[in-house]
């Protein structure tokens, strides 16, 4: 239970921070960042997104769906009827540390999907 509750939303957030995916799911165009009057620091800002491929539309919809379903299968699992009701909430906290702590290496998107 614990192993498979660490896939899906966190694999497509972690493509995206690690730049695998553009920042934009369509196409979209970038903007300039802010130059700092005292540094001439440029901060913000974007480069334009070509958008996501088909294909990584298609590994986006298969993580997301597999995450529902592991969501499902967690929650829904028989262990959560013999923990004590004021005791849940400690339960799933405790499930959510280790499952981060577990968690693997961001993966290619096309490779997770």
């Amino acid at each position: 239970m614990v192993a498979s509750s660490s896939t899906g939303a966190a694999g497509v957030s972690a493509a995206r921070a690690s730049g695998r995916l553009p920042w934009s799911v369509e196409p979209l165009p970038g903007w300039p960042g802010t130059k700092h009057p005292h540094t001439d620091e440029v901060t913000g800002g974007r480069e334009a997104s070509p958008g996501w491929t088909q294909e990584e539309k298609d590994a986006v919809a298969r993580l997301r769906a597999r995450c529902l379903e592991l969501s499902l299968e967690v929650s829904g699992h028989p262990f959560w009827r013999e923990v004590e009701t004021e005791k849940l909430a400690q339960a799933r906290s405790e499930l959510k540390q280790v499952t981060r702590a577990a968690a693997t290496a961001a993966l290619d998107i096309t490779e997770a999907a």
